[in-house]
């Protein structure tokens, strides 16, 4: 596992660069989508912190051997996703040995994504996130939660966490559709990108101060 902290915006190690990792799966949900939002979001992390980036994201799958290299994977997609109980065990052992999960529903995945959750941790639920809650504040402050880039569904932006023995070990963005902010190609507004990017570095830094 990587082994990374935050201690004044560095991670541990002089050399030591963030690579975020998107994660492959199966089920026929575009898990490709979008694919210069990590590598954006690496970017500003780099130009606003002093956190060490990767210059482009990696793509894992869940039983790859490298899973265990990378402390953030993101998903994301529209409709099916499907975890095979191999992958879910697997996927388990990953965040509870330190890792971290970062879902947006880009739109239609919510189904899917909550299903599949289930098989990872059948005995934890989704809980939505005080607007308290230290992720919206660790680095940027968000008193409002998780700003909204694209409306999917009616309401506002709800934000979800799983844990375990206290920490966090996945975070769901549903109807903000965050990581759309992080590319140029969907015309947003230049506010609204801004915040996008600072609410993905607070999503980097809160993954890796637990």
């Amino acid at each position: 596992m990587f082994l990374a902290s935050v201690a004044s915006g560095e991670l541990a190690g002089p050399t030591a660069k963030l690579t975020i990792a998107r994660l492959r799966y199966s089920g026929g949900g575009d898990w490709y989508n979008d694919p210069d939002v990590i590598p954006n979001l690496l970017a500003y992390i780099r130009e606003h912190t002093n956190i060490h980036t990767a210059d482009d994201e990696a793509r894992v799958g869940i039983m790859d051997p490298e899973l265990f290299s990378y402390p953030i994977l993101y998903i994301t997609g529209h409709g099916n996703i499907n975890f095979s109980e191999e992958e879910a065990r697997r996927l388990r052992k990953y965040l509870i040995h330190g890792g971290f999960l970062y879902a947006d529903d880009d739109y239609e995945m919510d189904k899917a994504f909550r299903r599949e959750m289930k098989k990872v941790f059948p005995d934890e639920e989704l809980v939505e996130l005080p607007y308290d809650y230290g992720l919206f504040h660790c680095y940027y402050d968000f008193p409002g939660g998780t700003p909204k880039v694209h409306e999917h569904y009616p309401g506002p932006p709800r934000t979800y966490g799983i844990f375990h023995d206290g920490r966090l070990l996945v975070l769901y963005t549903y109807n903000s559709n965050i990581s759309d902010g992080w590319t140029p190609s969907h015309n947003d507004p230049p506010r609204i990108r801004e915040e996008a990017l600072k609410f993905g570095v607070n999503i980097a830094v809160w993954a890796l101060m637990q």
